[in-house]
């Protein structure tokens, strides 16, 4: 294994009696179905196995029941794993002793979930602060960490405000805190904004942005939204009945979807919106002028309209300085407009 913050391997978690000799046997190959009506038995997640990157945002989406929150509770044993191999930080999870576990998810991980969890008669300095009390600071140093988080996440002058006092969204807010104050290596969201207003919801999604931004954290975030997923996401993984259909960028997902479950979730997703000029750009035609304006390969499609606009020139698209197509406004408009079939590109992509 390598230098990935999270490797999780050949994961399962198999709820119901005898779960670990469903696995020694055929019965593991059964679909949800009929594996429960054979055995009494659920396979919540199934052979599992992903990579996160240092510093990566990485989503897990699927519908209810997909398994994602079942997933992300088994990356630090809150819900034991039947079997398979989790490392954070290069180290064995499966193969830690209770101790160890503690120490993890007191100084290592941290988890934001749907439920705020706050404590409702402790100040919010004391909430944010409560988890560097439990590590054994002391208070003076705890408290001025705490608020530094917490003008970190916009709560400043709710130093001495208690829960019922706050909006959820503030609320939130102070969960998020309390999660960043221990200084963790890796932030695990559990569906966090789901029970939050629209409006509330899209700006903790552009705090969670511009914290990751600032700090740099290592994130796992588990969500059904495919909005949500596709803004926050630098990778998504797209689970469905306990297993991960596919995992890619979001482009890599609503450009090149890896089967129908995949292209049924991002059918509606204005492709102009996420696509870059990689997925559109042709080569130049004989005699086409390659004086035009000049953008890099990964602007997304709607971004280049106002330059195509601008100029009757078709747009040099470039990558490291080197030509690598060429895109003009009937191109840029056919994307927009939704117009055409994928097509397979030279270079093995689906191309719109």
């Amino acid at each position: 294994m390598g230098t990935a913050a999270i490797e999780v391997r050949g994961l399962w978690k198999i709820f119901g009696p005898r779960a670990d000799r469903i696995l020694a046997g055929p019965d593991a190959d059964l679909d949800p179905a009929a594996l429960r009506a054979k055995t009494g038995c659920t396979a919540a997640v199934r052979d599992v196995g992903f990579e996160v990157r240092p510093g990566e945002v990485f989503v897990v989406m699927g519908l209810s029941g997909s398994g994602k929150s079942t997933l992300v509770r088994c990356l630090t044993r809150l819900i034991e794993p039947t079997a398979g191999e989790v490392r954070i930080g290069g180290q064995d999870v499966l193969g830690m002793s209770a101790a160890q576990l503690r120490e993890l998810r007191r100084h290592k991980v941290s988890m934001v979930f749907q439920h705020f969890g706050l404590l409702p008669h402790r100040r919010v300095v004391d909430n944010v602060a409560y988890g560097l009390e439990i590590q054994g600071v002391g208070k003076a140093a705890r408290h001025d960490r705490a608020r530094q988080i917490i003008s970190l996440v916009g709560l400043e002058g709710q130093e001495d405000s208690y829960p019922d006092q706050l909006s959820g969204g503030m609320q939130q807010r102070v969960g998020l805190a309390r999660a960043l104050a221990v200084d963790p290596e890796v932030l695990l969201f559990d569906e966090p904004f789901s029970a939050l207003d629209p409006l509330i919801r899209r700006d903790m999604q552009a705090e969670v942005v511009r914290l990751h931004r600032e700090v740099g954290k290592t994130m796992v975030f588990i969500t059904h939204d495919l909005s949500e997923a596709l803004k926050l996401g630098e990778r998504i993984a797209i689970m469905r009945a306990g297993s991960i259909v596919q995992v890619g960028t979001p482009e890599e997902l609503v450009g090149a979807p890896a089967d129908d479950y995949v292209a049924d979730f991002v059918r509606d997703v204005p492709k102009s919106h996420v696509l870059s000029l990689r997925w559109i750009c042709r080569p130049p035609e004989p005699g086409e002028p390659l004086d035009g304006p000049e953008l890099p390969v990964g602007t997304v499609i709607r971004d280049a309209v106002p330059a195509a606009m601008a100029s009757a020139r078709p747009i040099r698209v470039v990558s490291g300085g080197e030509l690598v197509g060429v895109v003009d406004r009937v191109d840029l408009l056919g994307a927009v407009r939704g117009e055409g079939e994928p097509v397979a590109a030279g270079s093995g992509e689906t191309k719109w």
